[in-house]
């Protein structure tokens, strides 16, 4: 199978359009990411921009200014305009409640659709970090090639340690598409591994982490949704079909809270990969989701010590203490005595401490915190 389009860079992917799912609030890194204020909105590597910027940032190269459109909640509208002044009112899908990543996505591409008929969609979260832009532009122009052969295209990240934290996607046989050389079929996904399966997985050299990225056929996306969910295909119709036009609101309070919450993983990608319809293209960028405090260490600098501080470290004060990730966001001194490999964040209402090894289980505590009827602070 051959395809005349080309992953050359250069140039704004013609017909693309990228789409931005903004959602979740990050439970993991509480204090720090919250309902109000999630880890897409805040700058969580010292780069000077927030995730969301740095996203987009790394989109208008493949997609135009014209070409990025965001989808969040309606609480979160407001401050991610304030960060990404450059979006039209037509570029923000506010959602008026989380429905997962299949509502968010499929509503993306009906809207697109209904506008420009069929467009290629490709979606990426927006509180991921990547490194190596031309690597990046190059693996989604490659995807970009697959998904205009009428496949549901991923990238998968090289797994370079034995993670727990993330789903796989396991890759097959080439696909044979010429501009398009590295892709190659996916023969299923997996859910997040025990340590012993995520080993051989990494030792098998057949599986890539799955970073959620999609490339896809508007027109291919959702003729999946229509034959595999097809209630939740309709309301997304009816709902696009009225976005841009008056009724959107009286529309949107009947329709949207019926629809079914479900990921697009479980709803399109892995059932139409059992099917042969799935490839991956192997991104060969740094990435990575900061799913916790342990993800965030590995992203920041070290200071002599090895210690990593977000935030000033002149607001920081360790004796023997190694490998800590401490962030002073109170304004008060933080000072750590005598503990190995902790965690430490200060804010001015709320004083996370634990282990670097359970910075998994910080979601536990937010969950502990709201049992307390303290929702102010989640």
């Amino acid at each position: 199978m051959t395809s005349t389009a080309s992953p050359a860079t250069g140039t704004p992917i013609p017909g693309f359009h990228a789409v931005v799912p903004a959602g979740g609030s990050g439970t993991r890194l509480w204090p720090l990411s919250r309902q109000d204020s999630p880890k897409f909105l805040l700058d969580l590597v010292g780069t000077g921009r927030t995730l969301l910027q740095s996203t987009v940032d790394r989109l208008y190269p493949l997609a135009g200014q014209d070409g990025v459109l965001l989808v969040t909640g309606t609480r979160h509208v407001d401050q991610a305009r304030a960060q990404l002044p450059d979006l039209t009112d037509a570029a923000v899908i506010a959602e008026p409640s989380p429905r997962d990543s299949m509502a968010a996505i499929g509503l993306a591409a009906a809207v697109l659709e209904q506008r420009h008929g069929d467009v290629l969609v490709g979606s990426f979260a927006a509180d991921h970090v990547v490194h190596d832009q031309r690597a990046f532009e190059h693996a989604v122009r490659e995807a970009a090639v697959v998904a205009r052969a009428g496949y549901v295209a991923t990238i998968g990240i090289a797994a370079s340690r034995p993670s727990t934290a993330f789903g796989y996607i396991h890759a097959a046989a080439p696909l044979g598409i010429d501009d398009a050389p590295s892709a190659l079929h996916v023969a299923g996904f997996t859910e997040k591994p025990d340590a012993t399966t995520a080993r051989a997985y990494l030792a098998s050299g057949e599986y890539r982490w799955n970073a959620g990225m999609y490339v896809v056929l508007s027109s291919v996306l959702l003729g999946h949704l229509a034959r595999l969910m097809p209630e939740l295909h309709d309301g997304l119709r009816t709902v696009a079909k009225a976005w841009d036009t008056p009724d959107r609101e009286a529309v949107l309070q009947e329709v949207w809270p019926t629809l079914e919450k479900i990921a697009i993983d479980h709803a399109v990608a892995e059932p139409v990969a059992a099917s042969g319809g799935v490839a991956v293209v192997p991104g060969t960028f740094g990435w990575d989701d900061i799913g916790d405090y342990n993800s965030l260490a590995v992203l920041l600098p070290s200071d002599d010590r090895g210690a990593k501080v977000l935030g000033d470290p002149a607001e920081v004060v360790r004796i023997e203490s190694a490998g800590s990730v401490v962030v002073p966001a109170s304004g008060r001194l933080v000072t750590v005595l005598g503990l190995d490999d902790v965690v430490v964040v200060d804010t001015e209402d709320a004083l996370l401490v634990t282990t670097r090894a359970r910075a998994q289980q910080v979601k536990d505590m937010v969950a502990a915190v709201r049992d307390r009827g303290r929702d102010d602070l989640v």
